[in-house]
């Protein structure tokens, strides 16, 4: 049944981007799909026909007629990511002294999805060790054998509708044969929710398993500034570092 109620809102919302210019005999009722959390500004709507490269035509889910927005400076300075179509799902970030500015736009249909990078293992203790001895114990390693420890694996997450996240390459910890190991893994960050909050990814983690216990500790927030978004690329900065992800094929899948 929510499901049925989903569809029909998400077709109303539709057929209402297409007759913008119909009149109403009285006033609608608001239509509330995305609740902003506080202090996020963010516009949340659907894009409608009629976008290009210089505006923007928005269907509020907030209800109400589509709004009309200039998308030049967003344009000039590469703050769109995802060139918006007709019925995708936008977050929009407004300017603050000029409400018919857009001064960033996020398509959030084109960031869904599986989104990976690859990591590689290094040695156990050798980070210890000076660089020449370093060189050194590699370079008597043979390189059938360099090979087989150090291969790579697959990391990432997948983004979902629903504010929800699923790890990629989460592989379940054998601690004994972790011990073993003459290799180890970087510590994966397993996300379980995101969220947009005035243009940023707030990614937020899973509870935190504390060494030497039963308990598990709170969940962490990873905030994240997206410096690129395309059909096969994510480009996320986080507080310490920037990573790159690729998206991952449906036949990979």
């Amino acid at each position: 049944m929510k499901k049925v109620f989903s569809l029909f809102i998400l077709i109303m919302l539709i057929v209402a981007c297409s007759q913008k210019q119909a009149p109403r005999e009285r006033q609608e009722e608001a239509i509330t799909i995305q609740q902003n959390e506080p202090g996020d500004s963010t516009l949340y709507g659907l894009a409608c026909d009629g976008c290009t490269d210089s505006i923007l035509v928005l269907l509020p889910y907030a209800g109400g007629d589509p709004d009309t927005f200039d998308i030049i400076n967003a344009h000039e300075t590469h703050q769109i990511y995802g060139r918006p179509r007709i019925g995708d799902d936008l977050a929009v970030v407004l300017n603050p002294e000029d409400k018919n500015e857009a001064l960033m736009i996020i398509n959030l249909e084109r960031l869904k999805g599986e989104w990976c990078y690859m990591v590689t293992p290094t040695l156990k203790r050798i980070d210890r060790m000076p660089p020449k001895m370093q060189r050194r114990m590699l370079e008597r390693i043979p390189d059938s054998v360099k090979e087989r420890l150090l291969q790579p694996r697959e990391y990432g997450f997948r983004i979902k509708q629903g504010h929800t996240v699923q790890a990629i390459g989460n592989v379940r910890r054998d601690v004994s044969a972790d011990n073993m190991s003459p290799v180890e893994y970087p510590r994966q960050r397993r996300y379980r929710e995101w969220k947009l909050y005035n243009g940023k990814l707030i990614l937020k983690t899973d509870s935190i398993r504390i060494p030497n216990s039963t308990k598990r500790g709170k969940p962490e927030y990873d905030t994240a500034v997206i410096k690129q978004l395309r059909r096969d690329t994510l480009v996320l900065q986080f507080k310490n570092h920037e990573q790159t992800y690729y998206r991952k094929k449906e036949s990979e899948q």
